[in-house]
């Protein structure tokens, strides 16, 4: 799940638009349950949708939904799971995070749990780069899931394999294997700034030394290199390698966290930052934060005014121009327009009141 996949459900307008969300369950005797579960609220939400529309105007919406909910896959759910179904649209979601049990229609679908997940749990690649094949993982916490799009993955065909290696006096085997290889980790590093372009997240590259070397090379370390894991991984299933990439991740968001409070610390003493959700969110409409920090579980609902350019936090989150939750609303302009976002633990921002954005000017 990324950014884009979201925008997706985002510009969906369906009358009804229904999401179901369920808390699932990784273990095999677990997930039983999540079966039944699943269809309980389906059962509900088919209850509900003829309860309130004609059943010929939602008899399309509920083919989609057994359709879809029969195509679900309980050997392989994760922490959640979420139906999007409308007449003409229908998706499911494997979530890497629970979620709270619901069934929801209305004219949108309900992505606020998407998207507040999706700015709090650390996002980041894996590339395992190797001859047969090299393999893109998107991770999303301690998940991670292989990417099968984008040229991915890459099998080498070259000299060695495909094709025997020259023969000849005079001839460097080594160093016309090494041409060959050298074009099929560019081809990798450029099917993987294409996929990357979207979302600049950073990268974790493990593969032998050789390979890392091949890589650095063509990349010229322009991606966000968080770690590089030397050793032989083809075989290493994407649970396992988690469990290696997992201490790097946190040891780098610690690092990135002492390293922002610092900057905010600076920031402070040139006056260049704003605290709290009002200031925050009228310096980042107006596109002035270069970092938000934010504590992990502050939320916020709030009013906003006619321009939506300045906002009331309220305890009362009800009416049409009520905000459920300006944090994630707010990270998400800063992210809009360029800056970047650090979570920090609760109370480290008690002085800001829970959040504070660093300022371009």
């Amino acid at each position: 799940m990324n950014r884009s996949d979201i925008q997706v459900l985002q510009s969906v307008r369906e009358h009804p638009a229904l999401s179901i969300l369920l808390p699932t369950h990784r273990g095999h005797l677990d997930n039983r349950q999540d079966a039944i579960r699943l269809r309980n609220l389906v059962d509900q939400a088919a209850e509900r949708l003829l309860s309130k529309f004609p059943k010929r105007e939602v008899q399309p919406v509920l083919q989609n939904l057994e359709t879809l909910t029969n195509q679900i896959d309980y050997r392989h759910l994760s922490d959640g799971l979420a139906l999007f179904v409308g007449r003409e649209f229908a998706q499911q979601m494997y979530l890497p995070f629970t979620v709270k049990e619901r069934v929801i229609i209305n004219d949108t679908f309900a992505t606020r749990d998407l998207v507040h997940a999706l700015n709090r749990t650390p996002r980041y690649w894996v590339l395992v780069l190797s001859e047969k094949p090299t393999r893109l993982y998107e991770g999303t916490g301690e998940t991670l899931v292989e990417v099968t799009h984008g040229g991915f993955p890459l099998i080498y065909e070259g000299p060695g394999v495909t094709a025997p290696m020259p023969a000849g006096y005079g001839i460097r085997r080594s160093a016309h294997r090494d041409e060959f290889l050298q074009r099929f980790f560019r081809e990798t590093y450029n099917n993987f700034t294409q996929l990357n372009a979207k979302e600049y997240l950073p990268l974790i590259v493990i593969g032998v030394e050789r390979y890392l070397a091949f890589f650095d090379e063509v990349s010229k370390n322009k991606p966000r290199v968080l770690a590089r894991i030397a050793g032989s991984h083809d075989k290493t299933p994407p649970h396992e390698l988690a469990k290696l990439v997992t201490p790097l991740l946190q040891e780098s968001i610690a690092k990135e966290r002492n390293e922002a409070m610092q900057e905010l610390q600076e920031a402070m003493g040139h006056k260049r930052c704003a605290s709290g959700i009002t200031k925050v969110w009228r310096m980042a409409q107006q596109g002035r934060g270069v970092t938000l920090l934010v504590e992990e579980n502050y939320r916020c609902s709030a009013h906003a005014d006619a321009t939506r350019m300045n906002i009331t936090p309220t305890k009362n989150g009800s009416g049409h121009e009520t905000i459920d939750d300006a944090v994630d609303e707010v990270i998400e302009i800063v992210l809009a327009k360029g800056g970047r976002v650090v979570f920090v633990e609760d109370d480290a921002l008690k002085d800001h009141k829970h959040i504070a954005l660093i300022l371009r000017y």
